[in-house]
């Protein structure tokens, strides 16, 4: 059913849900808009076919590797360059197995606690994987410290079984309180001498290759209002180990905006409410951040999300890769600068149009509309102003090697044309096998490490809401009270809100990608000190 509005707008908000709405930054007619939305739906993607190496995705040599190193290195002296990081998520996702057992078994913790472990559903396997490699994770000795405390010997505990007892000194707030902390506060990487969290990790790769000439790196992490202080505390308290004489950080924070949230509905389209009677709201996804990166005025900025660290041994190619981009798109840029120039004065003849043409094609994977050829000289040049002067990214494609999330492919607009563009599985059609081919085609996916372009050729900031489509959003269904709803997630950063964006894929190593996205990865290769993974059945 249809959302569908007969009524003055006071039978559809109260005073209080006004009340709400307004204190939210949001309108009631936004509010009303969100809520068609949600009854319309959202078209689907037309996938054309994946972006493959040589077909839409740029595969670097060696030395053009180094020579697109060397172009990015004199921009990020001079102070062009920034870090922005996605890292408002919580820690919870990653102990989702380790939680389900602990509010399965018993209270007290004893030895029956292993009554939840005795069969092999994927959650008890996970909790004795983790179990059997408790040593193994960076957070290990601090754990057995807060044991020690209450007078509990760790490896006692693990021999007798008493797996309820550590589960909650893991997660709990008697011990680590892992599970209540934001993603980016959990110690991922064990050193000599300290263990560090995910957001130290980024901090030292920012400064591998954002610092400018006088020594400051600047680093902009997104974090939920409940977890700013314990961040800003965390930095604080570490900043000195990563300041030196030549080192000075700029690390900076914001939140994702209450205004950015979604209204909820029921499924027929009707606002839902909790217990209390109002009106539920949810967070709109990684998308709502597009206001955050568009707040900062950046120059080149960097965006790669929280939990895609490695460890100093093997940041080098991350690193090397990371100047590589950069350098790519600051050469995009030059070229990029040096038409819409001349655009801009409308000095424009047909041979000119044709270089264009064949620019857009072949570095920018862009085939405009047929009846383009067919225009006037002059609209020609306001299309190519239009379509040249946006912002640009440059984005990190690995091979596809089974990981979860989006991918590069070629997308067909109602017009004609073609466009490279990041998509997510949710804004393709799977019930049409043609489509659900080219998706299941996909050689490389979405890593999420990409540099942006943000300002134009007058060195003006754009204005990133103008590149957004706002048809790439999509529709969830969650529960509430025990109760079905539906949300509407806003279109993703790094798809939607980018869409159109001028955009180049390029290969880069699988080794330039190490995500954590349970703690059991944290076993894999990438985040041990030795570099071997401790079991192949890790993920079990």
């Amino acid at each position: 059913m249809g959302f569908s509005y007969f009524g003055p707008m006071n039978s559809v908000f109260s005073k209080e849900d006004l009340h709400e709405i307004r204190k939210r930054g949001m309108t009631q007619d936004g509010v009303l808009s969100q809520i068609e939305q949600l009854a319309r739906g959202f078209p689907f993607a037309h996938l054309d076919r994946p972006c493959t190496r040589g077909d839409g995705i740029t595969v670097l040599g060696e030395a053009e590797k180094e020579r697109m190193t060397r172009i990015y290195s004199e921009a990020a002296l001079s102070g062009r360059a920034m870090k922005f990081v996605p890292s408002s998520g919580a820690a919870s996702r990653m102990f989702k197995s380790l939680l389900s057992v602990k509010n399965r078994g018993p209270k007290n913790g004893g030895p029956s606690a292993e009554h939840a472990l005795t069969g092999q559903d994927p959650d008890a396997r996970a909790v004795h994987k983790f179990m059997s490699e408790l040593s193994s994770f960076a957070f290990y000795e601090e754990l057995k410290g807060v044991m020690a405390r209450d007078g509990l010997d760790l490896m006692t505990q693990i021999a007798q079984g008493r797996y309820g007892v550590i589960l909650e000194y893991v997660l709990g707030p008697k011990g680590l309180d892992l599970a209540n902390l934001p993603k980016g506060l959990i110690p991922f990487h064990a050193y000599a001498h300290h263990a560090r969290t995910a957001f130290e990790e980024q901090i030292v790769e920012a400064v591998l290759y954002v610092r400018d000439r006088g020594g400051k790196a600047r680093i902009h992490f997104t974090v939920s209002p409940e977890h700013r202080l314990l961040v800003e505390k965390h930095t604080a308290k570490i900043r000195s180990l990563y300041e030196t004489g030549e080192v000075r950080l700029e690390i900076t924070f914001s939140m994702q905006e209450p205004s950015t949230d979604t209204v909820a509905v029921d499924h027929a389209n009707v606002p839902f409410r909790d217990r209390s009677g109002r009106l539920v709201f949810r967070p709109g996804g990684h998308g709502a951040l597009l206001g955050n990166l568009d707040s900062l005025q950046g120059d080149i900025v960097f965006i790669k999300n929280i939990d895609n660290v490695a460890p100093d041994r093997i940041k080098g190619e991350t690193v090397e890769y990371k100047t590589a981009l950069g350098g790519c798109l600051i050469e995009l840029q030059e070229r990029l600068f040096s038409y819409v120039k001349i655009l801009a004065q409308e000095k424009v003849d047909q041979h000119l149009v044709e270089e264009i043409l064949q620019f857009l094609k072949t570095r920018l994977s862009v085939v405009p509309p047929d009846n383009l050829k067919h225009r006037p000289l002059s609209e020609k040049r306001v299309f190519l102003f239009n379509l040249l002067n946006r912002p640009i990214r440059v984005c990190g494609m690995v091979r596809n090697e089974g990981e979860p999330g989006g991918g590069p492919y070629w997308v067909k607009s109602p017009d004609g044309s073609l466009s490279i563009q990041i998509v997510e599985s949710s804004q393709v059609d799977m019930s049409s096998e043609p489509q659900r081919n080219v998706w299941q085609s996909a050689t490389h996916f979405n890593p999420v490490d990409l540099v942006c372009g943000l300002r134009d050729y007058e060195g003006k900031p754009f204005d990133l809401m103008r590149f957004r489509d706002p048809d790439t959003g999509f529709i969830s269904v969650k529960s509430q009270d025990g109760r079905e709803l539906k949300a509407l997630e806003l279109p993703g950063l790094w798809n939607g809100s980018m869409a159109f964006w001028n955009t180049v894929f390029v290969e880069v190593p699988s080794s330039t990608f190490s995500p954590v996205k349970t703690v059991l990865d944290l076993l894999r290769s990438e985040h041990q000190p030795n570099g071997e993974a401790k079991r192949k059945e890790h993920g079990a």
